[in-house]
């Protein structure tokens, strides 16, 4: 096994603050027995994925499992709602996503859609949502935001962050926003490598900081910093490295005094670079309180090289030991505030999970069964179910519809062909998206194929036979041959239905024109109802 360095117990001061610090992730649907052990030993926070939930009833054992070790761990999860959902990783979300909320552009509906999904974590024990993303779509091609945005506007990425930390937080669950000092500019995914932004400081003081500014005087909890190199900010470090941007510029000028979270370490833009070791320590050093990882990395052995990494920092002098101090003080305040406004825990029958969620969602077919409602009074019944369609309701609001005049709705059994582009890593490739389940839900028969490269529009076509096509396309003005086989379908089939749920920068073409702004389950039952008439 790992040790720490020699003269301490594992238990004193500096080992607890150093685990306090840390946000690990862990596979299985059950919280494995080292990571309990470190609960115990002072380890305060524990991140959760997809491949953490099945069920919400699971996760609500699971999450009981972790309080049983530790009263007010906190809970966190990357749930964004819309394409980055790990509550329904493995039949798509029930609610729209940023780029959806903002092209209805009501921070109202915004707040509702937050609290909503917040009270569904609440119910199930996570306390802390890696959301919202408060980045500028500023770069159309952005290889990593996309619709997670809000939109390319300033003022309206400004005022529908605030809205989605008042909403998420109204449930009891602290928002973390995200990804600062701002990563809509970039044209590098930081999963893969470091991206750069260059824009002029009078640009980032404008554009870029106005959502974080607006976040903090919302109260967001907590704040998670980026993986990209602002020279205009600091020219040799990082965001979640540089004391110019976390402390000078975050903390400083900004005002911000709450929790500040890196991005997952194990990232590339990070670990391909300085390593997860030192840049831990250099993150903690800038004026991070909270380093996640746990994305591809999630063990002991992981976790105890992080938290000797630390300790040998203190004790070597790289690291003040009262900066390490003053971040663990910081995760615990933020435990302490989760349990302090953590809901009345529903009881959850071992066998169907009956109390922890309510029936399938609306929608002509069964829901994924997260609308997660709280067991007590029939007025909280009530309330909880008045906002259970909450989602649907928005990712209607968001489709921006195109007819053509020769446009019939579709009342057969259609071809759904999707040209489908490599998933970002945010997003992975386990989550569904497109139009054919709920389309084969409305008009049984329906079928569907997935296309990509120089062939893709040939190769769909023969599939489709004489059946009529809906094409599904994503972000097509980043993909040069999903272009070209939009042009060889529409030319062969003028009546096809184009379905485009990324962000919808190119022109409207086919006999129906659908952008959805987004992937999420809703959004693809929300454009399945207009193009069958319903």
């Amino acid at each position: 096994m790992t040790t720490i360095a020699s003269g301490t117990s594992g238990t004193d001061t500096l080992t607890r603050d150093a685990l306090a610090v840390l946000q690990p992730g862990f596979t299985g649907t059950s919280a494995p027995s080292w990571l309990l052990r470190r609960l115990g030993e002072g380890l305060a926070s524990v991140g959760l994925f997809g491949r953490n939930i099945a069920s919400p009833a699971q996760l609500n054992a699971l999450t009981a499992q972790l309080r049983a070790e530790r009263d007010d761990v906190l809970v966190a999860i990357d749930e964004e709602g819309g394409d980055v959902t790990r509550l329904e990783v493995r039949t798509g979300s029930s609610f729209p996503g940023n780029h959806a909320l903002g092209a209805v552009d009501d921070v109202a509906l915004t707040e509702a859609v937050a609290r909503e999904l917040g009270r569904r974590l609440a119910v199930c024990g996570v306390n802390l949502n890696w959301a919202p993303s408060a980045d500028i779509n500023s770069d159309p091609d952005n290889p990593v935001i996309g619709v997670r945005s809000f939109g390319a506007d300033t003022s309206l990425v400004a005022r529908h962050t605030a809205a989605y930390v008042s909403g998420l937080q109204s449930a009891g669950v602290a928002a973390c926003t995200k990804h600062f000092p701002g990563h809509g500019d970039t044209a590098v995914d930081s999963h893969h490598s470091l991206p750069r932004i260059d824009a002029d400081l009078s640009v980032l003081q404008a554009r870029e900081l106005a959502p974080f500014r607006a976040a903090i005087e919302a109260g967001t909890r907590a704040v998670m910093s980026a993986h990209i190199l602002v020279p205009a900010l600091d020219p040799d470090r990082p965001a979640t490295l540089s004391p110019r941007i976390l402390t000078e510029l975050l903390r400083e000028e900004l005002g911000y005094d709450g929790l500040i979270v890196t991005d997952g370490m194990e990232m590339q833009a990070i670990a391909g670079t300085y390593g997860i070791e030192r840049g831990s320590v250099l993150a903690i050093a800038a004026g991070a309180d909270a380093i996640c990882v746990g994305g591809g990395l999630a063990d002991d052995a992981t976790i105890l090289r992080l938290r000797d990494a630390l300790v040998a920092a203190v004790r070597s002098g790289d690291l003040p030991e009262q900066r390490l101090a003053d971040a663990a003080t910081r995760v615990r305040a933020l435990a302490s505030w989760t349990a302090s406004t953590r809901p009345g825990r529903p009881a959850v029958d071992d066998a169907s999970g009956a109390g922890a969620v309510s029936p399938p969602g609306p929608g002509p077919g069964p829901g994924p069964g997260w609308e997660a409602e709280s067991v007590g009074s029939s007025v909280g019944r009530s309330r909880a179910a008045a906002g259970a369609d909450v989602g649907l309701v928005a990712a209607r609001r968001a489709l921006t519809v195109t007819r053509a005049e020769r446009f019939v709705p579709v009342t057969e059994a259609p071809y759904v062909a999707a040209f489908t582009p490599v998933a970002n890593i945010a997003v992975g490739d386990e989550t569904p998206w497109g139009v054919a389940a709920e389309l084969r839900r409305m008009l049984p028969g329906t079928e569907t194929g997935s296309f990509a490269g120089e062939r893709a529009g040939a190769e769909a076509l023969t599939a489709a036979g004489p059946r009529r096509v809906v094409a599904v396309v994503r972000d097509i003005h980043r993909h040069a041959w999903m272009a070209e086989a939009l042009d060889t379908l529409l030319a062969a089939r003028p009546d096809t239905v184009v379905v485009e749920m990324g962000v919808p920068q190119s022109p409207p073409r086919g006999a129906l024109h659908i952008a959805t702004h987004g992937a999420a389950r809703v959004c693809g039952l929300a454009a399945a109802e207009v193009i069958a008439g319903t």
